[in-house]
């Protein structure tokens, strides 16, 4: 897995922050310079956050943890969502709800109430109802599952979390951290990096910026699977010789 260069992380505009007005002093470590009133990130603290990013989430994967990823600004929505559908982990695009991790028990009734909406679409039990309630189950399954839909299959609260926007996601990060879930985050030059586990100092506006790091991370991700299968593999032979 290549980490990607610097030249790579230029032309996606990782390392434009904020403006000099709005940067948090905590990111002081992260930044190279000062450029007509914006910061400028260090790319190669971003390097080097991605790498050891990267490291622990390849280790999750591979012990078979899940990932949430989390990330609900409209340019990284789609990204997001087609990186944890891509390796199956959980995922947050359309907005963080209060207590979607410490109240994950009144959670999962509402994702289990689009199950059974979409059971019953499926299944022709709502095929003598008139249209009208048809129509509201339907409406109301499509609301559950724009909110929902990427928890579908959590059944357990994830190991760690994947954040894009740790200032935009405040609420995931405060869950988080009070649950004692692992936090993996892109930090701008206006964020707090100390609030995560893993931070990675980048720009978290630019849709490009967004992408190569979460490509990254999600190979990174899929060498813990391959890896993990692979070990699955190896004792399953292991116990056919010795069975």
């Amino acid at each position: 897995m290549q980490t990607p260069s610097h030249k790579e992380l230029l032309d996606a505009g990782c390392h434009f922050g904020h403006m000099k007005r709005k940067w948090n002093p905590k990111m002081s470590p992260y930044i190279f310079m000062e450029r007509k009133g914006i910061h400028v990130i260090d790319l190669n603290r971003t390097i080097e956050g991605l790498e050891t990013a990267a490291k622990a989430l390849r280790q999750m994967a591979k012990s078979g943890k899940k990932i949430m990823f989390v990330g609900t600004k409209k340019q990284a929505r789609e990204i997001i969502s087609e990186a944890a559908k891509s390796v199956g982990m959980p995922y947050v695009t359309d907005r963080w709800l209060g207590g979607m991790m410490t109240n994950f028990s009144t959670i999962r009734q509402s994702i289990r109430k689009m199950q059974k909406i979409q059971t019953m679409l499926n299944d022709g039990s709502l095929d003598n109802i008139t249209k009208k309630e048809r129509l509201t189950m339907t409406r109301t399954h499509t609301k559950l599952d724009r909110v929902f839909g990427g928890m579908a299959q959590l059944n357990r609260l994830p190991n760690a979390l994947f954040i894009l926007d740790i200032n935009h996601e405040h609420l995931a990060v405060a869950e988080a951290t009070r649950l004692g879930i692992k936090t993996v985050g892109v930090v701008d030059t206006n964020s707090d990096p100390t609030k995560v586990d893993f931070a990675i100092p980048a720009n978290d506006d630019a849709s490009k910026s967004i992408k190569i790091i979460t490509d990254y991370l999600v190979d990174a991700i899929k060498e813990g699977l391959a890896e993990r299968s692979q070990n699955k593999d190896e004792r399953a032979k292991k116990e056919e010789t010795s069975a």
